[in-house]
């Protein structure tokens, strides 16, 4: 089974084709507006990837990728270690990861940095680095032993998401169909992460999931990456109720760069601005951030990566994971995005419609901050 980073690159890089709807235009970002505030802005993508279509699991990084994350601005990455939908070798497949991240943060030291606290997302912001936290898309690797987390904790875990698309031992995902919820074992991970101060994350999980969820938590939790429903109703999606209900304990929902903001063809950073000023509106401003679900690198066209999505998304519906919104001709970037500095040409827009460098301060990564370093001390 392929892992989630091998998932992420592919299918990213393989939406270099002809998009849906007929766009057929180079694969960059169009010219766009600046922020002046970006240079010293907390940016934050909730959940993120680094790599490009030629990068083998286990391969370090290049230095075109070193440069394309220092030259993105963000400060802090959230990204995926271990596999999704995947029980067996769940827990060596994880702790591989991690291992794989901290060389490359020895390796690339004036570019990466350890996140482990919040004084640590500060640190990072403050001299230029792009922080790296480790983060669970699914809470396979624990399998049944919860003495797990701290294992975990100690090797520098700090957000867990706990369920990917199906069921797991925590509950189920957003695609099963029957919702049946946490389960018994599902309250008791929860109640661990909270004594352990791991942020809990509910994006991929079922509705009746997350409401059980966010009952069950002492502590603020993440929706690190997800749409409206309200405006597109996909499984992927969160419906207001559950927008709202994470915002009133105070957490943070992000928004993502995925197919499931729009009901067909292409998503455009309209369809971005769309969802992120709903979310808005819904949470407050204190309560809505950006988790890209994307890599950092920009996209280039080439028929290889074509074929590279659609294999990824037929293996993905052959092992019952893809979700409705997952296309061969759809693919996993926005293309007027399409640059690494696209956190910036998203302030910039935000800006133009009347919002203010506060408000936008707060979307780009100010808000994930606070609920991190409340969470993680």
């Amino acid at each position: 089974m392929l892992d989630r980073r091998t998932f992420l690159i592919q299918g990213a890089l393989a939406g270099a084709g002809a998009l849906a709807g007929g766009w057929a235009g180079p694969l960059r970002a169009a010219a766009a507006p600046g922020w002046a505030p970006y240079a010293e802005a907390m940016v934050i993508d909730g959940c993120g990837f680094v790599g490009d279509a030629d990068s083998q699991p286990g391969e370090a990084l290049s230095s075109k990728l070193v440069e394309q994350v220092r030259a993105s601005g963000l400060r802090v990455l959230q990204t995926t270690v271990g596999p999704v939908a995947q029980y067996e070798d769940a827990f060596e497949a994880a702790v591989r990861d991690i291992a794989y991240w901290e060389n490359e943060i020895v390796r690339h030291p004036d570019v990466f940095a350890q996140v482990r606290t919040g004084a640590d997302l500060e640190r990072a912001r403050r001299e230029k680095k792009t922080g790296v936290v480790y983060q669970f898309q699914d809470s396979a690797p624990i399998g049944e032993k919860l003495e797990r987390i701290d294992d975990f904790y100690r090797l520098g875990l700090r957000t867990v998401q706990l369920t990917y698309n199906v069921r797991n031992l925590a509950g189920d995902g957003c695609m099963e169909a029957g919702d049946a919820g946490l389960s018994k074992f599902g309250h008791s991970l929860i109640e661990r992460l909270n004594e352990r101060r791991i942020l809990l994350d509910l994006a991929h999980s079922g509705r009746r999931t997350a409401t059980e969820a966010i009952a069950a938590s002492k502590a603020p939790m993440l929706i690190s990456h997800t749409g409206c429903a309200a405006l597109v109703d996909r499984p992927r999606n969160k419906t207001d109720a559950e927008l709202r209900a994470v915002a009133e304990r105070g957490g943070v929902v992000g928004i993502y760069l995925m197919p499931f903001l729009r009901e067909s063809g292409q998503p455009m950073a309209a369809d971005v601005i769309r969802h992120i000023e709903h979310a808005l509106k819904v949470c407050g401003e204190d309560h809505v951030g950006i988790g890209t679900d994307n890599i950092v690198s920009p996209v280039a066209l080439t028929e290889k990566y074509k074929r590279q999505h659609a294999e990824s998304i037929r293996e993905r519906r052959k092992l019952g994971i893809s979700a409705p919104g997952e296309s061969e001709t759809v693919y996993l970037f926005i293309p007027d995005l399409n640059t690494p500095r696209r956190f910036e040409t998203l302030a910039g827009l935000l800006s133009q419609r009347g919002h203010s460098d506060g408000v936008i301060g707060k979307v780009l990564g100010g808000n994930f901050a606070r609920v991190m370093g409340e969470v993680w001390g």
